[in-house]
């Protein structure tokens, strides 16, 4: 199973911080926010991991992470050029991952979850995706997801309430 850590954006909603470097390089307890993303997957057994970059300071993200060995794991870094949503950004993953099944990880998202259990239930099934969710007090900031009546099943997705945008069905 290999990892996907998307490192793209501008970051505006955080600027002046991020005039000098990418968001995701942002400081959170010492050390970069998608550093997180990048030990939550080594943990879940996942050591190939493909970084996203786009043109925010892509070479201070290569700097800071290398090609991953000092972190146990290998790095590629994939290159998007210009922020085209997460869908295209995984699809330019398509040589990197090949046939196996693998884990998109945003690299400005701190989980407090272990992914392991989540990530062996995922490689030891027949199914072709599934998405961790979670339960916040205003979803149009984050995008919707319709439950359907059995359990574990999504009926739909949209991007955010307010333009009530309809991504999967």
């Amino acid at each position: 199973m290999k990892g996907i850590i998307l490192h793209g954006g501008h970051g505006t909603r955080l600027r002046p911080l991020t005039h000098t470097g990418p968001k995701q390089l942002l400081p959170i307890a010492n050390k970069p926010m998608s550093q997180y993303a990048l030990e939550d997957l080594k943990k879940a057994g996942v050591t190939e991991i493909g970084i996203i970059i786009g043109d925010v300071y892509p070479e201070k993200v290569k700097e800071y992470y290398g090609d991953g060995s000092e972190l146990g794991v290998k790095i590629s870094y994939i290159y998007q050029d210009a922020p085209k949503g997460i869908s295209h950004a995984i699809r330019l993953c398509k040589d990197f991952i090949g046939n196996e099944k693998f884990i998109v990880y945003l690299g400005d998202n701190v989980l407090r979850k272990d992914l392991t259990d989540y990530t062996k239930k995922f490689k030891n099934s027949d199914t072709d995706a599934m998405i961790l969710l979670c339960e916040v007090d205003d979803p149009q900031r984050f995008g919707i997801a319709e439950l359907d009546s059995e359990p574990g099943k999504i009926k739909k997705l949209w991007k955010s309430q307010k333009t009530h945008h309809q991504i999967w069905q």
